[in-house]
């Protein structure tokens, strides 16, 4: 299977991760359906995809979208409380919250619901992809697909490489991240893999930042401007902490 013979894409759990990453794909022309626990959660998923900060209303006002392709993309979106709903899916992507059981259980039914040859990737970046991919018996089908929020506007997928992920499935995820059109990398997975590349990194420059705040060093605001222009980062370190505490990364 390639992206072309995707024909509809499974986005489990809402919210901002989920939503973004629906909102993502049915721009790029995708299908997707995105299941949620009511009728109430999926309405606010929807509104914050067509209204919120980086919604499809703001791409028109600066000219990323026009409404005919915020039209077009809407017509491919669809929100259910049924898990049947994604009996047909071709790619399954988990964006439910970070608690390892409830991501378990919710791998384990869809693996029972879905037909035998559709992936599942986790968004995840809490957990091992091991261990998540301990609850299906599809292992070679199961991978990592780490967006970062808003995931509509960020550029970058991590595809992560469980021990049992075939290359099919990492190069089908690849296919699907530069139809979106994002930017992959691969990531080996380990049992000690918590945060991948990006977070990882991300989080020791944080605390190396933190050190020298508490030590005098600079101010927060010369921290942050030492790493923006010294480094040409968009933000400092602690400038992204509260982006983060915002609800982007």
């Amino acid at each position: 299977m390639n992206a072309d013979d995707i024909k509809l894409i499974g986005v489990m759990g809402g919210g901002v991760m989920g939503g973004g990453i629906a909102q993502s794909c049915v721009v790029a022309g995708f299908n997707v359906t995105v299941r949620d626990l009511n009728d109430e959660l999926n309405e606010k998923t929807r509104q914050t995809m067509i209204e919120g900060r980086f919604g499809l209303n703001g791409a028109v006002e600066r000219g990323k979208l026009t409404q005919e392709q915020v039209d077009a993309a809407l017509a491919r979106l669809s929100f259910t409380t049924d898990i049947n709903d994604l009996r047909d899916a071709d790619l399954i992507i988990e964006a439910v919250p970070e608690d390892l059981d409830l991501k378990k259980k919710v791998f384990a039914e869809l693996d029972g619901l879905v037909k035998p040859e559709a992936v599942f990737a986790s968004n995840s970046s809490g957990f091992s992809m091991a261990d998540l991919s301990e609850a299906v018996s599809r292992k070679d089908k199961f991978a990592g697909m780490h967006w970062f929020s808003p995931a509509f506007v960020m550029k970058l997928i991590e595809i992560v490489h469980a021990p049992n992920t075939s290359e099919e499935t990492i190069q089908l995820l690849e296919q699907v991240g530069a139809a979106l059109p994002k930017e992959t990398i691969r990531v080996k997975d380990t049992k000690d893999a918590y945060g991948f590349v990006a977070n990882r990194i991300y989080f020791a420059a944080v605390a190396e930042a933190r050190k020298v705040m508490e030590e005098e060093i600079a101010t927060v605001d010369d921290i942050n401007k030492a790493m923006r222009f010294g480094f040409n980062w968009p933000a400092g370190p602690l400038e992204m902490i509260a982006g983060a505490r915002k609800g982007w990364q």
